[in-house]
């Protein structure tokens, strides 16, 4: 009998399976303990929530459909949705038929790691889920430290922290702050501009606060339309609204225990700042449709580029919001302001990426570090690990030279509006080259200009993109 590769591979990570079909929750209740550390099943999406704060996996294999009456494979795609919202680390795996295939690469194209089409090949099933686990824990650092924290963001780790902390004089004094903050549950507002990595301190401040094991649930609020703004942060009931087909749990619940983070906050809507503030102050939200109050108990970190102060005076920011969630207030340095940095945070990108992409790089030659250091990186980080992988992936030698690396400045500069400050052919060129590094995802290339979903829709209808 032939043997697959994969079964001698040491059982490590955990798998957590979505499926209405008990026969299939059997079946692989049995092959994959082979693999995996731990398996865990459930019969549908109504406990999903709970499974993945509590279990943790690395991955979620998703069934496709789970109402009797509905077989369009939507139900899938929008779990998926939600779980790379929710844990962006967590690989998703969609389970689907023949039929609902090219619903399988839609969810490829909203984050799913890949799909398996039922009846599956046993081989082809352990294969794409144990190197979807690879990637998570990798993601994750579970396989590099002890914890099950989760890592990600633009900024690479160092000594078991998710943020590059470096020798700069600012990031010192942060650092110090995080230490005397981080145990309590003082809400945070952290400032900075595009690219200096205020969603990677989020994570930095929970995971070293007392909710560490529970649930950081991040949510960019600015991306939210204004019809389901209360829908995703309060949820709602089956029946408020047409296609309310089932309760929803909004991001308040979701990270009950645990800790909230909402980016971009600077972009709400001044009619809607108002239920916020409310949800906030109450610590208790009511889901749209619903009568009953619910109590949440959260950590509330937050975020944005704009400058709130300015906002306030103008009238477009409340002003009782801004002190609510300004008990402890964070600015991150622009990376021109800590160029000390900008050299070892290079070549901790330059290993990443040479590590990913197979290139054998040692470094940076003498020159390369002074352009590095000479850049304006109006793009910050963000601008600098772009110009890194870029120049890995085209190097020809075994160190990179100042002629590898494009430094010049090509990230948008957003202003205090977060408008788009170029004449037409430039803006045109920069949504372009957006829309292109994030393969055409919406809210990433409007996150990576600086702007909100609605005005990336605007400047792609008006250059016809």
């Amino acid at each position: 009998m032939r043997t697959f590769a994969l079964a001698m591979a040491s059982k490590k990570g955990k798998i957590l399976i979505v499926d209405d079909n008990a026969g299939i929750r059997r079946t692989l209740e049995i092959l994959l303990p082979m693999h995996f550390a731990e398996v865990k099943t459930i019969p549908s999406p109504a406990t999903l929530v709970s499974s993945l704060e509590q279990f943790r996996p690395d991955v979620v294999l998703l069934d496709m459909n789970f109402s009797t009456s509905i077989n369009t494979g939507n139900e899938g795609l929008y779990w998926a949705g939600e779980i790379k919202k929710m844990v962006p680390e967590v690989e998703v795996v969609l389970f689907t038929a023949y039929a609902d295939i090219a619903l399988a690469v839609e969810g490829m194209k909203r984050g799913a790691f890949d799909f398996i089409v039922k009846p599956w090949d046993n081989e082809k099933l352990v294969t794409t889920l144990t190197t979807a686990r690879d990637k998570a824990r990798k993601a994750m650092g579970r396989d590099a430290r002890s914890g099950s924290g989760m890592t990600g963001g633009v900024i690479p780790g160092q000594n078991g922290n998710f943020m590059f902390w470096g020798t700069s004089r600012p990031m010192a004094a942060i650092r110090k702050t995080l230490d005397k903050i981080a145990p309590t549950d003082a809400t945070v507002l952290i400032t900075g501009e595009n690219g200096t990595g205020k969603d990677v301190l989020a994570k930095e401040i929970h995971a070293h606060s007392l909710r560490s094991q529970r649930l950081m649930v991040a949510v960019d609020v600015g991306a939210i339309t204004e019809t389901l703004f209360e829908s995703e942060l309060f949820g709602h009931v089956k029946g408020a609204f047409t296609d309310a087909h089932t309760d929803h749990v909004g991001k308040f619940e979701q990270a009950d225990g645990g800790t909230l983070f909402l980016d971009e906050i600077g972009n709400i809507p001044l009619h809607l700042q108002a239920k916020l503030l409310r949800a906030i102050q109450n610590r208790s939200i009511v889901r749209v449709g619903g009568t009953e109050a619910k109590p949440v108990d959260i950590r509330l970190i937050c975020a944005t580029n704009m400058d709130l102060v300015q906002l306030v005076r103008e009238g477009r920011f409340r002003e009782d919001l801004y002190y609510r969630i300004n008990t402890v207030h964070i600015a991150l340095p622009a990376l021109r302001e800590r160029r000390e940095d900008i050299v070892p945070l290079a070549q901790l990108f330059l290993e990443q990426f040479a590590q990913k992409y197979h290139r054998p790089l040692s470094g940076l030659v003498p020159s390369a570090k002074v352009a590095l250091e000479n850049a304006r990186w109006n793009g910050n980080i963000r601008e600098l690990q772009n110009v890194i992988e870029k120049a890995v992936i085209l190097s020809e030698g075994s160190e990179l030279t100042a002629k590898d690396l494009d430094t010049r400045s090509e990230t948008v500069i957003p202003g205090p509006t977060g408008n788009l400050h170029h004449n037409a052919q430039e803006e045109e060129r920069l949504v372009r080259e957006a829309m292109d590094r994030t393969d055409g995802n919406i809210s990433a290339a409007a996150k990576m200009l600086g702007v909100s979903r609605p005005t990336l829709y605007a400047k792609l209808k008006k250059y016809g993109l």
